[in-house]
């Protein structure tokens, strides 16, 4: 796992790196992710705890309770300027989710590289394109 990649929040007091690749990258169209991000969807590299070291800091965190599994997620994010880094799941503990507008490059997130699962069709927006060839959910693929 030698490819490390960086990145961090808006004012710089909360920096990452990531080695390896993700396990898969969702991007998840529901619309708790259409309004924590502030538009159409979410595009998350999935990664293995041991994986992402975080510097800076410390999080913020936000604990929501998710209407349908009833499980939850915390939403990670600077507390000083409030850029959403990632989150951390009940249901995939170990795992760590980065969110991809937080890397200081994030052009080598691709998807003829990468596992691209697009989630949560049913609530994607009618102006926002689902490229052929991925794979594809109404809901969570879990489900």
């Amino acid at each position: 796992m030698s490819n490390k990649h960086e990145g961090g929040c808006v004012c710089g007091s909360v920096r990452y790196a990531t080695r390896g690749d993700p396990l898969r990258v969702t991007v998840c169209h529901c619309t708790w992710c259409q309004k924590r991000t502030g538009t159409a969807f979410a595009v998350e590299p999935v990664f293995n705890e041991d994986q992402v070291e975080i510097t800076g800091g410390p999080l913020t965190k936000y604990r929501h309770i998710s209407d349908e599994s009833g499980r939850w997620l915390d939403m990670e994010f600077c507390p000083r300027c409030g850029t959403n880094i990632g989150l951390t799941l009940e249901w995939r503990p170990g795992a760590r989710i980065i969110d991809a507008g937080t890397f200081d490059d994030p052009s080598w997130i691709r998807a003829d590289r990468h596992h691209f699962r697009h989630i949560f069709l049913r609530s994607s927006q009618k102006w926002s394109a689902v490229p052929d060839g991925v794979e594809k959910y109404e809901k969570h693929f879990a489900v």
